[in-house]
C-alpha cells in the first residue's frame, strides 16, 4: 500500500513473502511488496510463485522432493534499497510464522540497518492466508488514510484471531522437511486417522483433532467453518494445493454460509507444497475488524 508522499505526510509501503498466499491481484491492488522465498533442487533454485508453479512442484516429486530457503539477507537489502530510493519512510513488513521459517528473523536484522526509514517487522505466528489476511487488512486501512501505527495495531489483531486448519494426504512431506511441530501420526497414518492440523500460539503445528479417513476430514473442516462463523462477520479463504476439485467443493458449500464477507480461493505456494505435498485442502477464518478511532 502506498501513500502519495508529501511535507509531511508519510509513505508507507507493505511487505510480506510469498508465503502468504495473496494472488498477483491483490497484491497490485494494494500495492503490497513481496519477498520470495526458494524452491532448491540439487542442480537448480526457484523463486518461490515466480519461476515455478505449485504444480511443478508436485509433478516432479517422484524424481525429487526439493528443499527450501529463505530470502537471503542481500535480497531483503535489495528491497529496503528499492523502497528508500522510491521514498517511503515507513514499512510494515509482515512474515511467515518464525517457529516455521527463519524469514522473520532475517528480515529483523536487515531491517536494522536502516535509520532513515521506520520499519516494523511482524511474526504472523502463521502462513498461507494465516498471513495474508492481516497484510491485506493492513494495506486496506492504510487505503483509507489510517496512520502507521494504527495499521500496525490492524495487523496484529487480524493476525491473533486468525484461525487456519488443514489436512494432508500424508504427513511424510511434514515429516522429511522437520516442520512436523506437535503433529504426531505414524501410528495413526497406518490406522488412516487424519489429524486436523492447526497452528499454536508459538506458530507452530498442531493437532486440532483425529478423523477417520479423507472424506471425513473434508467434512470436519466445513463443520469446523460453521462453528467458528456462528457470530460475527468473518473473511473466509479456502486453500488447496494439488487437491482442487476437493477444496472447490468445500468452497461451493462455504459460499452459502451467512456471516461470511469475504471468501476467497487460493493455491498455496510452492514453498508451502514442498512441506505439505499434494492432497492439502485448508480453511482460514478472519473476523472482519472495525477500524478503531
Amino acid at each position: 500500500m502506498r501513500q502519495t508522499s508529501t511535507m509531511n505526510v508519510p509513505k508507507i509501503a507493505v511487505v510480506t513473502d510469498s508465503t502468504s498466499d495473496l494472488d498477483s491481484e491483490m497484491t497490485k491492488e494494494f500495492g503490497i511488496e513481496i519477498l520470495p522465498l526458494h524452491v532448491v533442487y540439487k542442480d537448480r533454485e526457484y523463486l518461490d510463485g515466480i519461476s515455478i508453479t505449485p504444480n511443478e512442484v508436485y509433478d516432479n516429486m517422484d524424481i525429487e522432493v526439493p528443499t527450501t530457503s529463505l530470502p537471503s539477507p542481500a535480497e531483503v537489502l535489495n528491497l529496503f534499497n528499492r523502497l528508500r530510493d522510491a521514498e517511503f519512510t515507513h514499512v510494515l513488513s509482515m512474515h511467515i510464522s518464525s517457529g516455521l521459517s527463519g524469514t522473520y528473523e532475517t528480515v529483523c536484522q536487515v531491517a536494522k540497518e536502516y535509520k532513515e526509514m521506520q520499519i516494523e517487522v511482524l511474526d504472523s505466528k502463521a502462513l498461507s492466508m494465516g498471513l495474508g489476511f492481516p497484510v491485506l487488512e493492513a494495506a486496506r486501512k492504510l487505503r483509507s488514510a489510517m496512520d502507521f501505527q494504527a495499521a500496525i495495531k490492524v495487523a496484529k489483531t487480524v493476525s491473533q484471531q486468525t484461525k487456519l486448519y488443514f489436512v494432508l494426504s500424508t504427513l511424510e512431506y511434514l515429516k522429511r522437511g522437520g516442520r512436523i511441530g506437535y503433529v504426531s501420526g505414524t501410528i495413526g497414518e497406518l490406522l488412516n486417522i487424519k489429524p486436523i492440523i492447526s497452528i499454536n500460539a508459538e506458530g507452530k503445528y498442531i493437532t486440532y483433532s483425529k478423523v477417520r479417513g479423507r472424506d471425513q476430514s473434508l467434512k470436519k473442516l466445513f463443520d469446523i467453518l460453521i462453528e467458528s462463523t456462528q457470530v460475527g462477520q468473518y473473511n473466509v479463504a479456502i486453500v488447496h494445493g494439488g487437491a482442487e476439485q476437493e477444496a472447490r467443493k468445500l468452497w461451493e458449500r462455504a459460499k452459502e454460509l451467512p456471516n461470511i464477507s469475504q471468501i476467497l480461493f487460493n493455491q498455496i505456494s510452492p514453498v508451502m507444497g514442498v512441506h505439505t505435498g499434494p492432497g492439502l485442502v485448508g480453511i482460514i477464518i478472519s473476523p472482519v475488524i472495525e477500524a478503531q478511532s
